[in-house]
């Protein structure tokens, strides 16, 4: 069986934590929006156009189809508040590659992306961080009331009592399927090694 080629999908904070798409071998992919959520005239910024520009990073708007996929699984599991429409399409870029046969692995330290990459059976890694251990399914409730509200209700408010909703985990299940470890992760590793002595 033809082994499928390994993708880098990649999202703010992967940015963020210093990952450099022109520093690594596997092509790496993102969508537009992510270049909104970085900060102008930042080194991150700087950084993300540059690889643009020299072809190391592709950005691709993912279809509806799976724009609506990567929705669903947010609300499914309740992250859905927590993920800004650049995230929502992180997460449908890496289902659409995946359905074209490449072996997609979100770069991420944002736990909501990782717990619905985990949902949609998406590989994903951390960067500066260990990433989720545990796949979590939430419930949002009335801290005063008590009354409970399914994961995909759109409303921040009790109905009963007019209090803020919160949200709590009501399924817990161990994280099975991680990302294996990039040569850009292998890479970071190396740099993070003191120096042999009489090294510079």
């Amino acid at each position: 069986m033809e082994e499928k080629r390994r993708v880098l999908v990649i999202d703010t904070s992967a940015l963020i934590s210093g990952f450099d798409p022109s520093a690594v071998n596997e092509e790496a992919y993102s969508v537009p929006r992510v270049k909104d959520e970085l900060l102008d005239g930042s080194i991150m910024k700087m950084r993300f156009n540059a690889s643009i520009e020299s072809g190391r990073l592709k950005l691709i708007d993912p279809s509806q189809k799976y724009i609506d996929i990567a929705k669903e699984a947010s609300r499914e599991v309740g992250d859905a508040g927590s993920l800004s429409e650049a995230d929502i399409e992180v997460i449908a870029l890496a289902v659409q590659l995946k359905d074209c046969g490449y072996e997609a692995v979100v770069l991420t330290d944002d736990y909501s992306i990782q717990n619905v990459a985990e949902k949609l059976e998406l590989n994903f890694a951390p960067l500066a961080n260990l990433g989720i251990r545990y796949y979590l399914s939430w419930i949002y409730y009335c801290p005063a009331c008590g009354k409970k509200y399914p994961p995909d209700r759109k409303i921040i408010l009790c109905e009963n009592c007019g209090m803020q909703l919160k949200r709590r985990p009501v399924k817990k299940m161990p994280v099975r399927r991680r990302g294996a470890p990039s040569s850009m992760l292998e890479e970071r590793e190396e740099t993070k090694k003191p120096n042999a002595p009489g090294g510079r």
